[in-house]
């Protein structure tokens, strides 16, 4: 039976990689777990029981090699592969998406965009070619992708959605203000933008 593993330590492990890869970029070879999340808001206690769930890392008092935590946490996450990633939806937030670099932090790649509006099909935004969404089925099983990005207005998100899944998908971002209905079997991830920023400002104004 596969061990329990919270979610949020599991969204914790991408944090800690890309503060660990921008350590690397500065010189850093050893580091503490206080050096690792000075800058995260995280005590580093939390930062030491995360990393529990999956092993025995670093050496009190030494503190932990840089390349070899980074290797494990790639390896933890599954990501020490290329992940190859679509989007459905080229509207401003779409565009916006195939232009954000930091998807290469976790080797990720958005490699195909597609989308129903015949004047975005054939243009190209950062290198990416927005396709036919008639063309999904075809390209991921060429490709072998399994992540979607959903980045479509409500009303149409629960077809796009059920369309990827019977072209292949097995896990999907949405970003569409809408709860998705889809076998046990897929994952999803909801970014619902206004909810968040709802609970920023009830925050801010209960002070």
């Amino acid at each position: 039976m596969r061990k329990y593993i919270p979610e949020d330590t599991i969204r914790r492990l991408s944090v800690y990689l890309r503060n660990l890869i921008n350590l690397k970029k500065i010189g850093k070879k050893i580091a503490s777990s206080k050096e690792i999340t000075i800058s995260l808001n995280i005590q580093p206690s939390q930062f030491r029981k995360d990393l529990s769930y999956f092993g025995s890392f670093g050496k009190r008092g030494v503190g932990y090699d840089i390349d070899k935590l980074i290797e494990h946490l790639e390896k933890i996450i599954g990501i020490n592969k290329k992940i190859k990633v679509i989007l459905v939806g080229v509207g401003r937030l779409g565009s916006a998406l195939l232009r954000y670099k930091g998807f290469s932090l976790l080797n990720m790649e958005i490699v195909c965009a597609f989308d129903n509006d015949p004047k975005k099909i054939g243009k190209v935004i950062d290198g990416i070619e927005i396709k036919d969404i008639k063309e999904m089925k075809k390209v991921l099983q060429k490709e072998k992708i399994k992540v979607g990005i959903i980045s479509v207005p409500s009303s149409s998100a629960q077809e796009v959605a059920q369309y990827m899944v019977n072209s292949g998908i097995k896990g999907i971002l949405n970003f569409a203000p809408i709860t998705l209905n889809l076998p046990k079997n897929i994952f999803i991830k909801h970014v619902d933008i206004p909810s968040e920023l709802g609970v920023l400002i009830f925050k801010l104004e209960n002070l």
